[in-house]
């Protein structure tokens, strides 16, 4: 179960002074049984250092099992973690083995911790105490053997000052204590991460996109609230829309970045478009009015058309969209060489539907 990681999975990317001490004293952590507590930010990469921890230790045999605590709701986490026998509460109608148990000759990844119970709190102090566990409804005792790997994005310490969080937990978890830094604590390891996620987030046939110096600058600037996750996911964003190009900040429409980044695009601009940040493309410019409060309709009709002027005579509003729709649709599977997925892709359409809208226009895919 969850023991199969790729490379890439595992690698916690940068050469900032916090990154390379991260990566120094894992192997040094991950050979020992003792109960680690992650603390960062969400995004930073807990989960990554947490499945690194298991893969260098002697028990990288073993599963390595996560689970939220956050994600599922109090009432059931108790069965989630410990299990439950057939007939223990109302609708359990088979015995369930818990992540505890799943987890015996391995480690356990408890994600968000700061978000358990209080009620769970005592049974899992008792776990960690006795490394034993009591199914729901079971009058057996399982002992069980696992590494505990918890990770939480909150301030433990002052969620025990607020009575939400044991303070007898902290110190049973807080055995080795390791933080992930934010990334714009970080800003220097910006460039490494927009290669590594470019190169993973790359369209099949394309190259990965790169960014202008300046662009790399702004990025560095930025706060990424989301931190490392973001930024991914931002990259497979431009990875998806703008396959294969360098990237300049000026020329992206504003309402494909993130706020704070859309400012330090307007600041430069306003500035004067010094370097290489120059003034907004014309799509660009069109994307942003687009998004200002116009239909879907008018939408498409800018987008594809550049913002036409309408004729004195009028036109058949539904007869152009129509052509509008027919074409795109062509110009994208030209450019996929008839690759119905690919194509579905870059129109944001579902497959069944592309094929729908082929049929209806009597395109061929190739």
């Amino acid at each position: 179960m969850n023991n199969k990681y790729s490379k890439n999975s595992l690698a916690f990317i940068g050469e900032s002074d916090g990154v390379r001490a991260l990566r120094k004293i894992i192997p040094a952590v991950a050979i020992s049984s003792s109960t680690v507590l992650i603390t960062g930010e969400s995004g930073t990469g807990k989960e990554i250092v947490a499945r690194s921890l298991h893969i260098q230790s002697n028990r990288s045999d073993g599963n390595f099992v996560p689970i939220n605590c956050a994600a599922i709701p109090k009432e059931l986490l108790e069965s989630e973690l410990f299990g439950h026998k057939k007939g223990a509460f109302t609708g359990a109608i088979t015995d369930k083995i818990g992540r505890f148990e799943l987890a015996h000759g391995g480690s356990i990844f408890l994600d968000e911790i700061g978000d358990m119970s209080m009620d769970i709190q005592v049974k899992l102090l008792r776990v960690l105490q006795e490394k034993t566990i009591d199914p729901l409804g079971s009058v057996r005792t399982i002992p069980i053997d696992v590494r505990v790997i918890a990770a939480t994005h909150r301030d433990l310490e002052n969620e025990i000052k607020e009575g939400r969080f044991r303070e007898d937990l902290y110190y049973r978890l807080n055995v080795i204590p390791l933080n992930t830094q934010p990334l714009r604590e970080r800003a220097s390891d910006v460039p490494m991460l927009l290669s590594h996620f470019s190169k993973i987030h790359v369209a099949p046939d394309q190259d990965p996109i790169t960014f202008s110096p300046d662009f790399v600058r702004a990025l560095q600037e930025y706060a990424w609230p989301g931190n490392v996750r973001e930024l991914s996911n931002l990259i497979d964003r431009f990875s998806t829309l703008f396959a294969g190009q360098c990237l300049e900040l000026g020329s992206l429409p504003a309402s494909l970045l993130p706020r704070g980044l859309a400012a330090i695009q307007s600041a430069r601009l306003a500035a004067g478009g010094s370097g290489e940040v120059r003034a907004p493309s014309p799509l660009a410019a069109v994307i942003d009015e687009a998004d200002s409060g116009v239909s879907e309709v008018e939408k498409i009709t800018m987008l594809s058309q550049a913002l036409p002027i309408l004729p004195p005579e009028g036109l058949s509003l539904k007869h152009r969209l129509a052509e509008i729709e027919r074409d795109l649709i062509s110009q994208a599977l030209s450019r996929t060489n008839g690759n119905i997925s690919q194509t579905a892709r870059i129109l944001n359409l579902q497959r069944t539907t592309l094929i729908e809208k082929i049929q209806k226009f009597g395109l061929r895919p190739s």
